[in-house]
């Protein structure tokens, strides 16, 4: 087994008790320190981020690590031998590709010459999405298992050298317990499409005003009046042309938005797809025979997360034809539940998407910026509340009795 450094181990060594099981702990800068079967066999787990196979090509393909800003130090729990907790954990020197933001907490700490990076992250790079933080086997209680994991971090901290600890999009009831062990919940507002059930996408736009589902009907003919083709790829369909042609998008929207060619290298789409390809969609559009946009999907049995998209070509209504409606058509096809379009975007809501809470928990180690981050989220609450009730009024829904 690969360790970490003599301090890491060190640190490691102390056991907690839950109930009557005492628990060692271990720190590791890298996923491959653990065998492959110890990250994925002992947990019922079919998130499909907070994987193995996620993590590893994320950190084999050079996505994250210490020059990027996001370093594996994933937290390990033993009982005895035996692996039943794993917390994927990184050490950031920034506060990018996160999506909850804490950069004026971080400017707090800079104004009064006290350093907020490094910080410790509960998270999935990149990926906001909610899911497990905390892997933990099957005979164990998930709520305590995870609770006694961050109370080890938290009374780590100093040693560490890191001002804080941030477990991000968490479950609801996991961040609720996280809230009540001193670990604020913050909470922000996404918007997901639910399936009821739909026998088709004309069954879905009958629950519209007709308002909204005549101009549903309209945006979505844009694509076929502009010669415009769409192909869905999963499983077997999927090949390495699908992926490399939907990088190529990847990069140019990146290079477009911001200048750079974005977080995740060719290396990583090109693991994903030999480890994941039963978890893939690629939604590609075609224009005279020539691909001209493509988005990429995760999914499981229960969710449909959309992640990634990029287009060489402008076309009208293009980004919500292969972004929203096919990934709705996907969903009513297989029997998907729960469709999580990503971040932001309150021009999700007139196409059916629902505002919904997700949650993150934080600890700083230095009690009055700790106080001060707990008064700045209670005054930021009732607003995020009225936020999500605002949005819940524009729904495209007709009413119901």
């Amino acid at each position: 087994m690969i360790l970490v450094s003599l301090s890491a181990i060190l640190l490691s060594m102390s056991g907690h008790f839950l109930g009557k099981l005492t628990l060692n702990f271990e720190f590791i800068e890298s996923i491959d320190a653990i065998p492959k079967s110890s990250w994925d066999t002992p947990f019922q787990n079919q998130d499909p981020f907070c994987c193995y196979n996620f993590l590893a090509a994320l950190e084999h393909s050079g996505s994250v690590g210490e020059q990027s800003g996001w370093q594996p130090f994933h937290l390990v729990a033993y009982q005895e031998d035996k692996v039943v907790g794993i917390l994927p954990l990184y050490k950031k020197s920034h506060s990018y590709g996160e999506y909850v933001f804490d950069f004026a907490w971080a400017d707090a700490y800079h104004r009064h010459q006290i350093d907020y990076y490094p910080k410790l992250v509960n998270a999935i790079p990149f990926t906001p999405a909610t899911g497990p933080r905390c892997l933990v086997a099957t005979n164990q209680d998930p709520i305590s298992v995870m609770n006694k994991c961050m109370a080890h971090i938290r009374a780590q901290l100093p040693l560490l050298g890191v001002s804080s600890v941030h477990c991000l999009f968490p479950e609801r009831k996991v961040s609720e317990n996280l809230n009540k062990n001193g670990m604020t919940m913050r909470k922000s507002v996404q918007f997901h499409w639910f399936n009821k059930d739909y026998l088709d996408f004309n069954d879905f736009l009958s629950n519209f005003t007709a308002r909204r589902r005549k101009s549903v009907k309209k945006e979505r003919k844009k694509i076929e009046h502009q010669a415009i083709s769409i192909a869905r790829y999963h499983g077997n369909q999927l090949t390495l042309v699908e992926m490399d042609f939907f990088y190529q998008c990847y990069c140019q929207t990146y290079r477009k938005r911001s200048g750079h060619l974005g977080y995740l290298t060719k290396e990583f789409f090109t693991e994903i797809l030999h480890r994941m390809k039963d978890h893939l969609l690629i939604v590609m559009a075609t224009r005279n025979d020539k691909p001209i946009a493509g988005a990429l999907y995760f999914f499981n049995e229960t969710h449909l997360y959309g992640r990634y998209w990029g287009a060489l070509e402008e076309a009208n209504g293009l980004h919500f034809e292969c972004c929203y409606y096919q990934g709705i058509e996907f969903c009513i096809e297989k029997g998907i539940q729960i469709f999580n379009p990503g971040t932001q975007g309150e021009h999700k809501i007139l196409r059916g998407f629902e505002p919904t809470f997700c949650y993150s928990n934080h600890f700083l180690a230095e009690p009055n910026f700790n106080d001060a981050v707990i008064r700045f989220i209670q005054q930021e609450t009732p607003g995020i509340y009225s936020y999500k009730t605002s949005a819940e009024k524009i729904l495209p829904y007709k009413l119901t009795d």
